[in-house]
């Protein structure tokens, strides 16, 4: 494994008129070497995007960000940085993680109405680092926390993870239509 080093998250992916932000916890070493959201090859979250959205590996990953975007959906981290050996959120060193400006995003993004964590390290950090603005801020945010895309997460089915995320992103979960699903 390699040694602990201090890794930086992505860009937000969004588009105006985002509705579903979906927040990882931190780029794996995969996602860091190709400068892609999921990019590991055994990372189920193309692979149901691609069902939910049509944001598959089939398309270029310019083609699946913007196919998201249409769907409403958004990308993220919760993570700005943190020190952290290989790619599992297990291995963070919490002490040294800070977040992104996730106050900042939501009050230029005014129409998202879903905070998707992509696993329990994302909803743990999410609570950590926003729990009480969050609640006190923006409190018409529906927060879930779903099951992980990553393929560390092995007690959860493909099946099973897709219908979790197609609940997840479905319109009737919200008054605002939402394309995915």
């Amino acid at each position: 494994m390699a040694p602990a080093a201090r890794v930086r998250s992505f860009r937000a992916v969004i588009a105006a008129d985002a509705r579903i932000l979906i927040l990882g916890s931190m780029p794996g070493v995969a996602s860091l070497q190709a400068q892609q959201y999921y990019a590991h090859p055994r990372n189920q979250f193309w692979s149901i995007m691609s069902r939910l959205c049509g944001a598959g590996v089939e398309l270029s990953y310019l083609h699946r960000l913007q196919a998201l975007q249409r769907g409403g959906v958004a990308l993220w981290d919760v993570l700005h940085s943190c020190v952290r050996a290989g790619s599992l959120d297990a291995a963070i060193e919490h002490r040294s993680a800070l977040p992104n400006d996730l106050p900042r995003l939501l009050r230029h993004h005014r129409d998202i109405v879903r905070l998707c964590c992509n696993g329990a390290t994302a909803h743990t950090a999410l609570r950590r680092h926003f729990g009480g603005l969050l609640a006190e801020e923006f409190p018409h945010l529906d927060i879930l926390l779903l099951p992980s895309t990553s393929p560390a997460n092995a007690s959860w089915s493909y099946a099973r993870k897709l219908d979790a995320w197609a609940a997840a992103l479905s319109p009737a979960r919200t008054a605002r239509s939402i394309s995915c699903a």
